[in-house]
């Protein structure tokens, strides 16, 4: 199907799984080798049978952002948009994250925080925001991603009017590193029992699973014995963003906008301020508004 067909499907609920692609497998071997050499000469999986928590979470501190802005996920990016089917000169990404789940028992908060049943939308993402996820080892039904796809069209009672971009930035985003025995930060999350079990998709490494922002998903507590490493995005497609098209609001009451983290996947502009202006609420100011994509455009414009 088009790109477009496939859009509107997302935003009517559906969740979409891909095949690797050896231009996803390549992404994959960049993130396994910066987690090798993070952690050597011991198997990241295993992570947590030879550090501490600390430890741990010192590591991720660089790692992490440094597979963030690394050149080669520059380049990669706008290919995999490419070859599945995304015309790249309307696409708007914003940078990939290597995410981490540990086994519960060892580090779950901070900068390997495993996230409870939520929607993107309760912090701030756009409603046209697409999602696409990829493990980078093979996973378990046990330390994969949750999805609660019968409550897409369904309210669920959340505090997410707590919740404010550009304050988070400013105030909480920088320490996520320091949160290992437990997270204080406040967030969104459910206020009532949800009455279903999530749904676990496995595809192997490389493999896509693209859903919507306003899809309620979770991060599976990690009961196996083998830490999860994953790799993630998200996009916009710019006549979805200027039309103000995507997925209903349901039960979204955040402040903000994720806007400004979004680049042009093929020239890496970010987009144009006159189109933020129009998710935007008047909460931002300059001292409070940050750009993640900074270092990726100025990497590009070289």
């Amino acid at each position: 199907m088009s790109d477009e067909i496939r859009r509107q499907r997302l935003y009517s609920g559906d969740i979409f799984i891909c095949s690797a692609t050896d231009t996803t497998r390549e992404l994959v071997a960049l993130a396994r080798h910066m987690l090798d050499e993070a952690f050597a000469p011991h198997d990241p999986r295993i992570i947590h049978k030879h550090k501490t928590p600390e430890e741990v979470a010192a590591i991720l501190s660089t790692t992490k952002p440094a597979f963030i802005h690394h050149p080669e996920c520059k380049r990669l990016m706008p290919l995999i948009m490419k070859e599945s089917g995304v015309d790249i000169e309307k696409l708007y990404f914003d940078v990939p994250r290597m995410r981490s789940a540990y086994p519960s028992h060892f580090l779950s908060s901070g900068i390997a925080y495993a996230f409870h049943p939520h929607r993107d939308t309760w912090y701030s993402a756009p409603m046209c925001q697409l999602n696409w996820w990829l493990p980078i080892y093979s996973i378990d039904p046990e330390n994969a991603m949750g999805f609660y796809p019968d409550y897409f069209n369904v309210p669920v009672k959340n505090n997410s009017e707590i919740y404010n971009y550009y304050e988070w930035n400013s105030k909480n985003r920088a320490t996520a590193a320091q949160h290992v025995k437990s997270d204080t930060r406040e967030q969104p999350k459910p206020q009532q029992e949800l009455n279903s079990e999530s749904l676990r998709y496995l595809p192997p490494p490389g493999g896509i699973i693209i859903f919507s922002g306003a899809q309620l998903h979770e991060t599976v507590p990690n009961t196996t014995d083998l830490a999860r490493y994953s790799i993630d995005f998200r996009t916009v497609h710019i006549d979805d963003v200027v039309a103000r098209h995507g997925a209903v609001n349901l039960d979204s009451r955040c402040t903000g906008t994720t806007m400004r983290d979004y680049i042009c996947a093929a020239t890496g502009e970010p987009l144009p301020e006159e189109l933020i202006k129009l998710y935007d609420d008047g909460t931002a100011t300059s001292d409070r508004i940050l750009r993640f994509g900074d270092r990726m455009v100025a990497t590009a414009a070289q």
